[in-house]
């Protein structure tokens, strides 16, 4: 995946002036995901730590060095878009790419970090972390 969506986002989110038009985006980004289908909606598969359900499919693909592709869902709204937001900074990249990634500083400069309950918070970085730590295993495993 290019920078092209996140780019997209961030210009979106620069646009929309307050937090309520900035939520109904998050929803709509959420509404855009792709389908994961009901077979990966497993404890594997699941995330630890977000206190909304949230799933996040991972595999790789291409020869010589993978580029690793996700599918995530929740039951929260809000939550889904904040899946978005993370498939557009991880999706398509080489696991040395995610482990190069900051992605502190696109919730930063979206205004993630002072918008979000601290329960989302955790459940935005939960999901980080479990994105960084499966490119690692692919890359340990290479």
């Amino acid at each position: 995946m290019s920078e092209e969506p996140l780019q997209r986002i961030v210009d979106d989110f620069a646009y929309l002036g307050d937090w309520e038009d900035r939520y109904r985006y998050l929803i709509e980004l959420g509404r855009g995901l792709a389908p994961l289908p009901e077979a990966e909606r497993t404890l594997a598969n699941k995330v630890q730590g977000c206190a909304s359900q949230v799933w996040l499919w991972t595999t790789a693909e291409g020869d010589g060095e993978p580029r690793l592709r996700f599918v995530g869902d929740s039951d929260a709204h809000i939550v889904r878009g904040l899946i978005a937001i993370v498939l557009a900074i991880f999706d398509g990249k080489t696991p040395a790419e995610i482990a190069a990634i900051d992605p502190e500083a696109v919730f930063k400069e979206l205004g993630l970090s002072e918008h979000l309950s601290s329960q989302r918070s955790n459940g935005l970085r939960s999901m980080v972390k479990r994105i960084k730590a499966d490119a690692a295993a692919l890359q340990a495993a290479a």
